[in-house]
């Protein structure tokens, strides 16, 4: 009987033992699973950091390449805008070249009309041929004065160095007393247009020494 009695006592203690066991046996799997997904999380952190990383990385490559088309775009479209104007410009100042190389013409034809008149022996006896050459004179300067206001200059270029860029050399010889490789005789004038040369002027040259 008394032994029956201690078992009794004892058999609950055996099954607080085992009930003990098992639940450190649960505390420790429990730990080890908290430890395996923490393992997880901090790679996945990684990974994602990573990713976020080299996202950032791309996308600043992609702005400084966008930044530089476009301002690649605004040099361009600033050199057309200048090159338009430059044309517009160009265009204001030299349109009336072609009628002005026409005028030319008119131009010589007075001054030719002009010298002969006044060469004339008979220019002194007769009145006729003096009002002939002072309407002459009158409307030759009257259009040199158009020419003027418009930009068309006469040059008329004698004793000056020669300069292709103005002259054009009909012939070249020696001259006594003339410095060499200037303007010895004009034969036609030229004219420029603002600078620029829409006829050069037709000149004869000293010829330098050899």
């Amino acid at each position: 009987t008394t032994m029956r009695q201690a078992g009794k006592l004892f058999r609950p203690f055996r099954w607080r033992s085992g009930y003990l066991t098992r639940l450190n046996s649960s505390a420790e799997q429990s730990s080890a699973n908290k430890g395996s997904q923490s393992g997880t999380t901090d790679d996945s952190d990684a990974a994602k950091a990573n990713f976020e990383e080299k996202n950032t990385l791309q996308l600043a490559e992609q702005l400084k390449e966008a930044e530089s088309k476009y301002l690649r775009s605004l040099a361009d479209a600033e050199n057309m805008r200048k090159r338009f104007q430059d044309q517009i410009a160009d265009a204001k100042l030299y349109g009336i070249q072609n009628f002005a190389k026409d005028l030319l013409e008119v131009a010589d034809t007075l001054e030719r009309a002009s010298e002969t008149i006044e060469s004339s022996e008979d220019v002194a006896r007769s009145e006729h041929l003096r009002s002939l050459f002072n309407g002459v004179e009158m409307t030759a300067s009257l259009l040199q004065k158009v020419f003027s206001r418009n930009g068309l200059v006469k040059i008329t270029p004698d004793g000056e160095n020669f300069d292709p860029t103005f002259h054009e050399a009909v012939f070249c010889q020696e001259f006594v007393g003339k410095k060499p490789d200037t303007v010895a005789v004009v034969m036609n004038p030229g004219y420029l247009l603002h600078g620029r040369t829409i006829r050069p002027a037709q000149v004869g040259v000293v010829k330098g020494t050899a």
